[in-house]
């Protein structure tokens, strides 16, 4: 409902302010609505994740101990490290492992375009429930409202997808393959046995998110050149000699 605060804490003398919230059970101001929330839920999903991989390990007397790597966003992997499960018995065979990969680029470029998304949602909500008629009258709004959401669409395709492609990346460097990667684990007297990986479906979640986003900006696309006057200016030059 930050949306509605901010409208109301316009001041109502402001010149040409008509607050309307009818509009927004209209098809352009319910999918604004739609894609503010949806902006929250992928920046949620992504942003707010955290997880740990865990090992069990034996070397030199000390038998079946877990270590954990803990990793979150923006899951720069590189920096997560397994220490020895005993630093006295295992000193002179462990050597601090880190866990490969840094995938922070994909992860903040999905989550910064969501929270500018949420940001322009908010100022095309007000718009549309305090300015819609200054909107539907004035060419540069609609045409500024039609060059963002096709932009938008795109990044959201491309954010979504190197995203989704960093995700996979993730499980596999967070899973049971890293095993073989650790030296400590090579040493004479230590064995290593993969133990178990935070489960990763918020993480899928976001993706879903993401493609949700993608279609309904899309959608926008055609919405704000058939709800406003674009249409019909069009028309109008198509039809001229």
């Amino acid at each position: 409902w930050s949306w509605c605060l901010l409208a109301a804490s316009v001041s109502p003398t402001m010149a040409g302010l008509r607050v309307d919230f009818s509009t927004l059970l209209e098809p352009l101001g319910f999918v604004k609505v739609l894609e503010w929330v949806l902006a929250i839920f992928a920046f949620a999903t992504c942003g707010g994740f955290q997880g740990e991989t865990t090992l069990l390990v034996s070397c030199k007397g000390v038998v079946n101990k877990t270590i954990t790597a803990a990793f979150a966003y923006p899951f720069r992997l590189n920096t997560v490290v397994f220490s020895a499960p005993d630093p006295k018995a295992c000193g002179d065979t462990w050597t601090d492992a880190h866990l490969v990969g840094n995938f922070s680029s994909s992860a903040q470029f999905f989550v910064t375009l969501a929270a500018l998304v949420f940001l322009y949602c908010i100022t095309a909500l007000v718009v549309y429930t305090g300015y819609n008629h200054v909107y539907q009258q004035n060419n540069k709004f609609p045409l500024t409202d039609l060059t963002v959401s096709v932009l938008t669409a795109f990044l959201w395709l491309v954010s979504t997808f190197v995203w989704a492609k960093a995700l996979a990346d993730i499980k596999v460097s967070t899973g049971a393959t890293i095993i073989p990667g650790i030296e400590s684990c090579k040493a004479p007297g230590t064995t290593c046995h993969f133990l178990s990986v935070t489960s990763m479906g918020i993480l899928n979640m976001s993706v879903m998110f993401g493609l949700l986003n993608m279609i309904l900006w899309a959608g926008n696309v055609w919405l704000v050149y058939k709800d406003t006057n674009l249409q019909s200016q069009w028309n109008r030059i198509s039809e001229s000699p």
